[in-house]
């Protein structure tokens, strides 16, 4: 696979490109991203879904733009699909034609594709495995169903922010746009219900970005954000039955207000049709599908078992010694195995030691002396996919406090674990970064021995090297531990 591949998506509303580098066989980041508004599907519905000519054109120019850009890039692949407004339209050979002049291959993909290649992405890229995802459009809407880390099923259906905009709103007509939504949910297949509803599309961005100012959410991300559908589904019928002027108020920004009505009505009568109660906003959709569709051809459309691709491109990019940081992810995941017989933390806190220990030295790559303040940062930026927020930001909290004293208060608490678990949980990195760098860094073994009063974690070792005796000598264990006792043994006994 090409180390640097643009994907372009033409849209109903919008032509959007997703530059992706490559860093490892499955490592990749995000390079680059832009979209441009060029509503391709202007005047189509009334005009038996022929393009028009100067939709077209704008639609031409933008791609234009992003071949150039593409180009600056040193993309070496270039994927490009097409959606509902050209897969529909009886004169959409002549696009191709036109598009092919300017050097580009597009592929025009079905309904079924474009559900798979978003539900591709929110199951690779979502910290979750089963839910039903919806991809509001402006000329469709897909569907599909995850199970068992798996897509079991997906469907595409003729309802779309533009669609319904052109048909019924522009003609204030809410009661025939509801009708129709109705009537196109109803052909649904029974088993399209799901508790969890993963988000994709312009249309679930927006709308979790007004909740998270409705309810002053403290992070400013968006994929991977969470809500009860219960708490905030009225808010969605209060956009669709508001007068186009009242939008703003309502938090609408002025990109959107053409658009937004339809896909409130969509999304909210979808999401009640399919017994949601958990909606999980996805920052990726087609293009991260069509990327990964062609990154893990070989990989059975899914990652590896406990790969995270953003760990891996992270560690790609930032850590210079792979050695040290395998040994540490190795002592953390033998650690957190030894405190298991008490247990000092829950099982589900293994995933977050294990990235913490693995990327703890991530900072040193912007300056050694704040290591700490930069590798905080960059885990919690860059952390992107496959995780929560609240695991982001405990991973991101380890990393800070792996050396230093955790205050009582802590930013974003409420997102965060009991403090005890913290500290724990930090001092274990601490420890694991320590004992890496032991002049014999192999076979420590760990066990917790109960005192009086707590816990003495026995480290034993054939050699403990001067440097990591003095250091740690230096920790303060976090309760319920209250020392730390190192017990050398011959080499003959290890």
């Amino acid at each position: 696979m090409a180390q640097i591949t643009a994907i372009i998506d033409i849209g109903s509303n919008s032509a959007r490109m997703a530059i992706f580098e490559k860093t490892s066989h499955l490592g990749f980041h995000l390079l680059y991203e832009s979209k441009s508004k060029v509503r391709i599907s202007e005047s189509t519905y009334e005009h038996q879904g022929y393009l028009q000519q100067k939709p077209m054109e704008r639609a031409l120019c933008a791609l234009k733009d992003f071949l150039w850009i593409a180009k600056l890039h040193k993309a070496r692949k270039i994927l490009c699909v097409a959606t509902s407004a050209v897969r529909d339209a009886p004169n959409k050979a002549d696009f191709l034609k036109l598009a092919k002049k300017i050097g580009l291959k597009i592929k025009v993909i079905t309904g079924e594709q474009e559900a798979y290649f978003g539900a591709l992405s929110a199951l690779n890229l979502l910290p979750y495995h089963e839910g039903l995802t919806i991809d509001i459009g402006g000329g469709s809407t897909e569907c599909a169903l995850i199970e068992n880390s798996k897509v079991v099923d997906k469907i595409s259906l003729n309802i779309g922010t533009i669609r319904l905009k052109e048909l019924f709103f522009d003609k204030g007509d809410l009661q025939g746009a509801r009708n129709f939504v109705q009537q196109t949910l109803a052909q649904l297949p029974s088993h399209f219900h799901h508790r969890r509803i993963f988000g994709i599309g312009g249309t679930a961005r927006a709308l979790s970005k007004i909740i998270q100012k409705q309810i002053n959410y403290p992070l400013d991300t968006l994929h991977a954000f969470e809500y009860d559908f219960a708490t905030h589904h009225e808010f969605f019928r209060e956009i669709y039955t508001a007068k186009p002027d009242e939008l703003p108020q309502l938090g609408i920004q002025a990109d959107r207000i053409d658009s937004i009505q339809g896909g409130a009505l969509i999304f909210h009568l979808a999401l009640l049709h399919f017994k949601a109660e958990n909606v999980v906003t996805s920052g990726v959709g087609v293009r991260e599908g069509v990327f990964l569709n062609d990154l893990l051809r070989y990989e059975n459309g899914h990652f590896p078992p406990n790969f995270n691709p953003s760990v891996r491109n992270l560690k790609d990019r930032f850590i210079r010694d792979f050695k040290q940081s395998n040994s540490q992810k190795t002592l953390a995941l033998k650690l957190f195995e030894a405190q298991r017989k008490i247990p000092l933390i829950h099982d589900s806190y293994q995933q977050h030691l294990s990235v913490s220990a693995e990327l703890c030295n991530i900072g040193i790559a912007l300056n050694f002396y704040e290591k700490s303040h930069h590798g905080n940062y960059i885990l919690f930026n860059a952390l992107s996919y496959g995780l929560s927020h609240q695991d982001r930001l405990l991973i991101a909290t380890l990393v800070k406090f792996a050396f230093k004293k955790i205050p009582q208060t802590l930013t974003y608490a409420n997102l965060l674990p009991e403090i005890k678990v913290i500290k724990i949980l930090s001092f274990f990195v601490g420890l694991c970064e320590i004992l890496s760098k032991n002049q014999i860094p192999k076979n420590f073994q760990f066990s917790f021995e109960s005192s009086q009063n707590g816990y003495t974690l026995q480290i034993t070792h054939s050699e403990f090297s001067y440097l990591v005796r003095e250091q740690i000598s230096k920790l303060i264990p976090p309760s319920p531990i209250i020392e730390i006792a190192l017990i050398q043994t011959t080499k003959a006994n290890q």
